[in-house]
């Protein structure tokens, strides 16, 4: 039984994979520029706004558990193709939406698309990479997905002051067809993968599988407190302008996404656990600190350097978890990457909940401390975590020669 999907190499997986992530990527943040034009055209309040930004996380808290166990039935191919279709969709719907219910429903299908890419693209890098060379794939896959996010918002507001409002939709049509071309042409038919499936209930049985999670969950957690709390404080105690915030955060994303492969590959090498309690002692150390700076330039350090941080924390949660499922004897890749975004979903929604609520009881200083020591504690149990060995007849459990 191959371990990829016949006549695909590993370099046309992780092609195929990266772009489909950057496509994603791409199409959620082309929405934010254009959300005054569809605020002030539709008539919106702050609230169906809201709803519409979280109709996506909830559509991936619905589809991708699901689709992960599909996947770990019929294979990974077709629901990876499934993909495609809400994609498809969802720039049609966005192009040429005139009322609130269409903008709704072009979300939620942008959230079941993205539910079935980034379960399926995962399994198929589980198991078209060996475990050491696993974290550099996926890590390299995840940077792909943030040049999305560093492209998506100004290459949209460019198009739509330049061309119109529909224009950004032609850019993400294109990315749609190209990303199409790609699965249809580079990924071949496979057999479903073999072995025993573990459910919900086997897989939150595994030590590493339920800590791996909730790092998963803290790490968009913490960007989803920052970006939901911090520009109004250096609006109000900096003066920055939106555009300098703006920045800021795309500093951190740059350097998140440059060493996400960097992360990724150290992982390969000195092995996840190591990498990760690296990255929650950065954040702990890290994560106040913007709130207690005063000057611009200081503050743009500290979220690079949080950038960094990042990338310690979350590179070596995919390759981790799918090491612990291949040690469970199982090839469930899909159910484990379903309990991956579920764990990122959360994270996204809860964060902002979270930290606006410190910051309104405690200061934006106190709400960051607190953040930060969030992160020292879940050191605890990532020190008593073993390494997870590796499954019968791998690198990590043969005898010496």
């Amino acid at each position: 039984m191959p371990p990829v999907p016949r006549r695909t190499t590993p370099a046309a997986l992780l092609f195929v994979v990266g772009l489909a992530f950057f496509t994603d990527s791409v199409l959620y943040y082309l929405l934010v520029p254009l959300l005054p034009h569809y605020a002030k055209v539709l008539d919106l309040s702050q609230m169906e706004v809201g709803v519409l930004f979280g109709a996506y996380a909830s559509a991936i808290l619905a589809g991708t558990w699901p689709l992960g166990r599909l996947s770990d039935r019929i294979g990974r191919r077709k629901p990876f193709l499934w993909g495609l279709v809400g994609l498809a969709a969802t720039t049609v719907l966005f192009a040429f939406a005139s009322s609130y219910p269409l903008l709704l429903l072009a979300r939620v299908l942008q959230g079941l698309a993205a539910a079935a890419t980034w379960t399926s693209g995962l399994a198929l890098l589980a198991e078209g990479f060996p475990s050491e060379r696993r974290g550099q794939a996926m890590a390299t896959a995840f940077a792909a997905a943030n040049i999305g996010v560093l492209l998506g918002p100004p290459i949209s507001g460019f198009l739509l002051e330049s061309f119109g409002p529909r224009s950004p939709f032609l850019l993400a049509a294109g990315l749609a067809l190209a990303d199409a071309a790609a699965r249809v042409g580079f990924l071949r038919d496979a057999e479903p993968p073999p072995g025993e499936r573990v459910g919900l209930s086997g897989l939150l049985a595994n030590a590493t599988v339920r800590i791996f999670a909730g790092a998963m969950a803290l790490g968009a957690s913490l960007w989803a407190i920052l970006e939901s709390t911090l520009p109004l404080h250096l609006d109000s105690s900096l003066g920055m302008r939106a555009s300098e915030i703006g920045i800021l955060f795309a500093a951190a994303a740059l350097t998140h996404t440059l060493t996400s492969p960097l992360m990724g590959r150290l992982s390969d090498r000195v092995g996840r656990l190591k990498v990760m309690r690296i990255g929650f002692v950065l954040a702990a150390l890290l994560v106040p600190v913007p709130a207690f700076l005063t000057t611009k330039w200081a503050v743009a350090l500290s979220m690079a350097a949080l950038g960094v941080t990042a990338s310690f924390v979350m590179s070596p949660v995919s390759p981790g978890l799918a090491d612990a499922v291949e040690a469970m004897g199982t090839r469930s890749f899909g159910s484990v990457f379903s309990l991956v975004n579920v764990a990122y979903a959360v994270g996204m929604m809860v964060g902002p909940l979270a930290g606006s609520a410190l910051v309104e009881a405690v200061g934006l200083r106190g709400a960051l401390a607190a953040t930060g020591l969030v992160f020292a504690v879940y050191l605890v149990p990532l020190a008593r975590l073993k390494p997870v060995a590796g499954p019968p007849g791998s690198p990590a459990t043969l005898p010496p020669p």
